[in-house]
């Protein structure tokens, strides 16, 4: 058996149940290294990351470095003599960092890789209607998610999740898997398989504010998937009466109009109602400009679009 060192590094909330448990079964952390901190509210207070935080509660060093290739962050990484690296939601590490430690660095990746590498896995799974996603452990290697796969997990995608929903569910199950595969490292006994190279593979790229416009010319059913995949966060848009508003929920509307519409055109009966490629939408809850995210049957008794 190999006495571990381990070294975590991980930023957001997502990252703080790996590093819990970890912790809860004994293994001995040596140090953590998250994001700086960074000035948040009315009043840019600077506010440590969720990670930093729970290393705190254990009193674990804290390493929080704006650049991973400098001679002085390297020679302190060193020094804690860490003989694994356990990545979860932190930043792309160059080479120098990845192959320092002896049983190599395993990062968690919220997909059943090969599928959905990238920054975005959740979201872009739901987007794309999938009904099953995962979690994964692989071993880190020069192309971002491409390093032999060590263990994965599978999550079902039901038709009432959103993004906030698999996020909570992957955070926990991630956690279990996170300590299984250290659990197989310290025994000396895991897989490490090769990713498959087949050229179909899908991809969640990093998503930005014009990626979550929504467009009426597709099918309702897509849409539906698109805004439960960029629900709670960052959610999906649209022009109202020349307003943008963010769409958290919608379903199949019930709605039969008296008249031909076009996609895009929006009609007020029962709900708000917006034509998509085969079918009516029913949005059902949405935030407008300036505005807090509420049912739109609230804000239909109040106001006018």
């Amino acid at each position: 058996m190999n006495p571990l060192r381990i070294l975590f590094m991980g930023t957001p909330e997502f990252a703080v149940p790996s590093l819990e448990i970890l912790v809860e079964n004994k293994f001995n952390v040596v140090a953590v290294i998250t994001a700086p901190d960074k000035p948040q509210g009315r009043g840019q207070k600077l506010t440590p990351s969720p990670v930093k935080e729970c290393a705190l509660r254990h009193n674990l060093p804290v390493l929080q470095p704006t650049n991973l290739k400098s001679p002085e962050f390297l020679k302190e990484l060193q020094s804690y003599q860490a003989n694994l690296q356990v990545v979860v939601a932190f930043r792309m590490l160059p080479e120098v960092v990845w192959a320092m430690p002896k049983f190599g660095t395993f990062n968690l990746h919220a997909s059943l890789l090969p599928h959905y590498r990238g920054a975005a896995p959740i979201n872009w799974a739901i987007m794309n209607g999938e009904t099953e996603t995962g979690v994964t452990t692989f071993f880190l290697k020069h192309e971002i998610d491409t390093g032999s796969i060590i263990f994965q997990e599978r999550e079902p995608i039901h038709e009432t999740d959103d993004a906030g929903s698999i996020y909570n569910r992957l955070m926990k199950k991630g956690a279990q898997l996170v300590l299984k595969t250290v659990q197989a490292i310290q025994a000396g006994d895991y897989p490490s398989l090769p990713q498959s190279s087949a050229t179909d593979i899908k991809h969640a790229p990093k998503i930005f504010k014009e990626t979550c416009e929504i467009n009426w010319n597709q099918p309702a059913k897509n849409i539906i998937d698109f805004v439960r995949g960029l629900s709670p966060y960052p959610g999906a848009w649209t022009v109202l009466n020349g307003k943008p508003y963010k769409i958290f929920r919608c379903t199949r509307s019930t709605f039969t109009p008296k008249i031909s519409a076009e996609t895009g055109q929006w009609i007020i009966d029962n709900g708000l109602n917006v034509k998509a490629a085969d079918d009516w939408v029913s949005i059902l809850e949405f935030q407008p400009e300036g505005k807090k995210r509420m049912l739109v049957t609230e804000f239909l008794r109040g106001n006018k679009l």
